[in-house]
């Protein structure tokens, strides 16, 4: 990478929420109906409800990719790394032309219902806009979607009572025959059905849009399926059912004429509320809808740049952070141009255009996820799994292109054009300098071409940053593991799992019908950490934590499970099924120590639990030395563990006391002369050390 910053994980589950909702309401529920009623008739909020169960292989793919790559960039991030750098180039660019579309499209909008009430032209107000929200971008992730909160609060209540009083004007069961029946259902016939389906289709657009900030989300592995899933669940119900108020309370005359559907509704049903409060209240959500589209674009659009200059494909001041810890380059820039846009375009032509690009990426995440799979890269673990691989994909692809042919021969045009120039860009700008290569060819290798080593190895880097809140589990897990001798005698795998259910059972507290379960499903793989140690590990939903059990054989003993001649120690890792990944990072430290200089000779002369302990444990997180040397810990002779105020990762594992090892519960003291092993993040243990915290 260019550049090692990192962006903050400042952003909740409500976060996600109100970003990929605030992205979808604007034109589509505010301006969209009476056009697509004009296409369609009655049938229209079918159209909307049926668009909304289209985009769910969009949804499943972005939430899959989202959380086993949770990276600022999103689209880009994910086609890059699946398919290589010139498609991630397409999509990272391409992304960031539409959003900037899409997004200035909805400033216009908010300040052409501003300038009802704002003596001021729709243009000026919306270059406005533009900027105030660049700036509360620029100032963090955080206070930017603390906006989006208000605003997308706002917004469903307002909405979520528009749905609600229309149904009750109109009547539940009679709202479901519009019309009183007297219109045709489909007044297009079929075929103009189909056609309104792919135009209402990309108000649904903006529900991936969140996935540009994954990098920034706390715990994506739940907080972006499941924000994204509410999300959809709420615009679907609000598209449904508030269009079908719409149609139950306009003439189709009217209807079809109108572009401001939603406010000419709620003038047949909201005239009792005084001072035209409710009416007022209708054109309050359409700005604060038109208001988080844009805002939330910015958000967004801002992430592609950043993204693509930390992998080169872009110049690098666009990858740097600002004081508030935000890509303030790349937000200036993302201002800069959405302002020429609205000066100098169509906004509304061009947001539609903008739209058939969209449908082009979801196809292409959508194949981002068969190569993914496909690939078979170990590391390749997300924390959402997209269902009904591959038909799920293979049904997402299809649609996204025959949604791009229902949408005309100029739309596929800019698409084709936009895509035309990402590749003249990446060609002339990074091509010379790109060594990496996408997941597709781990593809080719199975069919006997070459492969990317480095996507492996990115790919666990980031696997350590989603585990982040279990960084010291190592640690933990070596003070815990438990280390059994052997120095005669033959041992057969499946002694050894007996032995394993026996030992997770007594030491570690785990069921035994759990134990029978983990291990009644095949058998595992004994993978190589080096040429004398092997690891296996197992996974289950009803362990809660990593545990390490290990065996160590002395020359006189045999283990008879072939291809283990040579194997003078078996490390079996039970470990639970979330994180995502934490049993390939915890492998991955196990394997760092057992490759370190001299670790079989240290190891097999090893003659205590305590030795091997710490043979087994990383240095750098690792301290082991009598109490005197911790003035905080002298302080504290006599007290209980629970009463010791350490840096925050530090943790007394092992207390040695007289010659016998006792495991440092939290009611056991502090005595003079004992010798403690101290695990924790480098810093926090100098600090102890240094007793400056």
């Amino acid at each position: 990478m260019a550049n090692d910053q990192k962006l903050k994980k400042n952003l909740t589950l409500f976060d996600v929420y109100a970003v990929s909702t605030g992205a979808m309401f604007s034109s589509g529920f505010f301006l969209l109906p009476g056009i697509a009623a004009g296409y369609t008739g009655d049938s229209v909020y079918l159209a909307y409800l049926i668009a909304g169960v289209l985009i769910l292989p969009a949804m499943f793919c972005m939430g899959e990719l989202s959380t086993a790559m949770p990276k600022a960039g999103g689209t880009y991030y994910f086609l890059d790394r699946a398919l290589g750098p010139l498609f991630g180039t397409i999509g990272g660019l391409g992304s960031w032309v539409a959003v900037i579309f899409k997004s200035a499209f909805a400033l216009v909008g908010m300040g052409a219902y501003l300038s009802l009430y704002i003596d001021v032209p729709i243009i000026a107000l919306a270059v406005i806009l533009t900027i105030v929200f660049g700036l509360i971008n620029a100032f963090g992730a955080k206070e930017t979607t603390v906006l989006q909160r208000v605003l997308v609060g706002t917004l469903v209540i307002i909405l979520a009572a528009f749905t609600i009083l229309g149904l009750s004007e109109t009547g539940i069961t009679d709202s479901w025959q519009p019309n009183g029946g007297d219109e045709a259902f489909f007044s297009a016939g079929f075929v103009g059905f189909i056609s309104t389906i792919g135009l209402v289709f990309v108000s649904y657009a903006g529900l991936t849009k969140v996935a540009s900030v994954a990098e920034e989300i706390q715990n994506p592995d739940r907080n972006i399926p499941l924000g994204m899933v509410l999300s959809l669940i709420t615009a679907t119900a609000v598209y449904t059912l508030g269009t079908l108020v719409i149609i139950n309370l306009l003439p189709p005359a009217e209807l079809h004429n109108s572009l401001t559907p939603v406010a000419d509704a709620g003038e047949k049903f909201l005239g009792w509320v005084p001072y035209d409060f409710g009416i007022i209240l209708i054109v309050v959500a359409a700005i604060a809808a038109f208001a988080s589209t844009g805002n939330a674009g910015i958000l967004s659009a801002s992430r592609y740049p950043f993204a693509m200059a930390k992998d080169k494909l872009m110049p690098k001041q666009f990858s740097q952070l600002g004081s508030f810890g935000t890509p303030t380059f790349s937000i200036m820039v993302t201002v800069a141009v959405m302002i020429g846009v609205i000066l100098l375009f169509d906004v509304e032509a061009v947001a539609k255009l903008a739209s058939a690009f969209q449908l082009l990426l979801f196809g292409l995440v959508c194949l981002a996820v068969i190569v993914m799979r496909e690939s078979r890269i170990a590391s390749y673990k997300p924390g959402f799994r997209s269902p009904f691989y591959p038909w799920t994909q293979v049904v997402g692809i299809l649609i996204s292109f025959w949604l791009i042919v229902e949408m005309g021969i100029l739309s596929i045009g800019f698409t084709g054009m936009l895509t035309i120039a990402c590749a003249f860009w990446y060609q002339f700008y990074a091509s010379g300098n790109m060594q990496r290569r996408g997941a597709i060819f781990h593809v080719h290798e199975r069919l006997g071409q070459m492969r990317y080593e480095g996507l492996e190895r990115e790919l666990m880097t980031i696997i350590h940053d989603r585990t982040q809140d279990q960084n010291l589990s190592y640690e933990n897990l070596i003070a815990r593991c438990v280390v059994h001798n052997y120095s005669v005698g033959s041992y057969s795998r499946d002694m050894l799992v007996e032995e394993v259910k026996n030992i997770a059972h007594s030491a570690f507290d785990i069921e035994r019908e759990t134990l029978n379960e983990v291990f009644a499903t095949g058998r595992a793989t004994m993978h190589p950490l080096s040429e004398h140690v092997v690891l296996a590990y197992r996974s289950n939903e009803m362990i809660t934590r990593p545990e390490l059990v290990v065996f160590r054989f002395s020359q006189q003993t045999r283990i008879a499970i072939d291809g283990l001649s040579d194997v003078h120690t078996v490390m079996v890792l039970l470990c639970p099924r979330k994180p995502a990944g934490l049993d390939l990072r915890l492998a991955g430290h196990l394997a760092e120590v057992v490759q370190s200089f001299d670790f079989d000779r240290r190891w097999l002369a090893a003659t205590s639990d305590k030795d091997m302990n710490e043979i087994l444990m990383r240095d750098d997180h690792f301290l082991h030395a009598p109490i005197s040397d911790f003035p905080y810990l002298e302080e504290h002779v006599g007290k209980p563990l629970a009463d010791f105020d350490l840096p925050e990762s530090c943790l007394i594992a092992i207390i040695e006391r007289d010659g016998n090892i006792i495991i440092a519960a939290p009611k056991e003291v502090l005595q003079p002369g004992d010798l403690v092993a101290v695990i924790g993040e480098p810093d926090d243990l100098a600090r102890l050390k240094r007793n400056d915290f």
